[in-house]
C-alpha cells in the first residue's frame, strides 16, 4: 500500500499496464508510470521519486473482523463487477505460466512468498514453511526479526525482535492462545503477547514490538526486483 501524495501534488492512478506480470500504474496529474511492488516512478516527469510505504496487513477477514469490530469493507462498484476478479483467483493463478522465472533453490515461480526489504537486506520467506513453524526468529541483514503466524493459522506478521529499551534480540516461543489472545511469550521477562505484537501479561505489559512491513508475494516477482535476496532456510 502506497501514500498518493509526491512533491507537493495528491496523485490519482489509474491500470495502465503489466510490466513482467508486475503492475503499472500511471498518474493522471503528470503522466508517469509506477512500479506497483516498488512504488518508483520508472518513467515520465516524476521518474526517480518514490512512494511512501504505508503499512498494511494481509489478513484473513475473521482474524481482522476480531481486531476491528467495527471496522468497515469497501462495497463492489456495481458497474465494475463483471470485471471484479473470481473469488478463485488465486488457485487459477497458481497454475498461470509466467514470463520469466528463477529456478533457484527448489523454489517454483509462484510459490508464494513473504518478503522483508529493510535493514540495507531483502530476504524471502517461504509462505508454508512459516505457516508449518508458526514462530520464525531470523534475521534481515543484521537485525534479528520475527514472523509470527496469527490465531487463525493464515495470517502473519513481522515485528523487529528486541523488547522496548533493550539492546539484543530477545527470545520468544510460542504459545497456545488463551483469553487474552497470547500467542508467544519472550524468555526474558516471562511477558505474554499478542498477535498485534503487544505484551498483554507480565512485567512489560503495555509495551509493543516494532512493526516491519512486509509484502507477500510470488517468488518470481519477489526475486525480479529483489535480485540479490536471501531466501529464508536456504541461505
Amino acid at each position: 500500500m502506497w501514500g498518493r501524495e509526491v512533491a507537493g501534488l495528491r496523485l490519482t492512478f489509474h491500470l495502465a499496464g503489466i510490466n513482467n506480470q508486475n503492475f503499472l500504474m500511471r498518474d493522471e496529474e503528470t503522466g508517469s508510470y509506477w512500479q506497483q511492488i516498488s512504488g518508483l516512478a520508472i518513467a515520465g516527469p516524476l521518474r526517480g521519486r518514490q512512494l511512501t510505504l504505508v503499512l498494511s496487513d494481509e489478513l484473513t477477514f475473521a482474524a481482522w473482523k476480531s481486531e476491528e469490530p467495527r471496522g468497515t469493507v469497501l462495497n463492489d462498484v456495481p458497474q465494475y463487477v463483471a470485471g471484479y476478479a473470481r473469488r478463485d483467483w488465486d488457485v487459477r493463478m497458481k497454475r498461470a505460466p509466467t514470463v520469466i522465472d528463477f529456478p533457484e533453490y527448489g523454489l517454483k515461480a509462484r510459490d508464494l512468498m513473504l518478503g522483508i526489504q529493510a535493514f540495507g537486506a531483502s530476504r524471502a520467506f517461504p509462505y508454508d514453511q512459516v505457516i508449518r513453524e508458526k514462530l520464525v526468529k531470523d534475521r534481515v541483514g543484521r537485525e534479528p526479526v520475527l514472523l509470527v503466524v496469527g490465531p487463525d493459522g493464515e495470517s502473519v506478521r513481522a515485528f523487529r525482535d528486541r523488547l522496548p529499551g533493550a539492546d539484543g534480540a530477545s527470545d520468544f516461543y510460542r504459545m497456545g492462545g488463551n483469553q487474552a489472545g497470547a500467542t508467544m511469550m519472550d524468555a526474558a521477562t516471562g511477558s505474554q503477547w499478542n498477535f498485534q505484537g503487544c505484551a498483554v501479561s507480565g512485567p512489560a505489559q503495555g509495551a509493543c514490538l516494532e512493526r516491519i512491513p512486509m509484502l507477500k508475494d510470488y517468488w518470481f516477482d519477489w526475486r525480479n526486483y529483489n535480485p540479490k535476496t536471501s531466501v529464508y532456510g536456504k541461505y
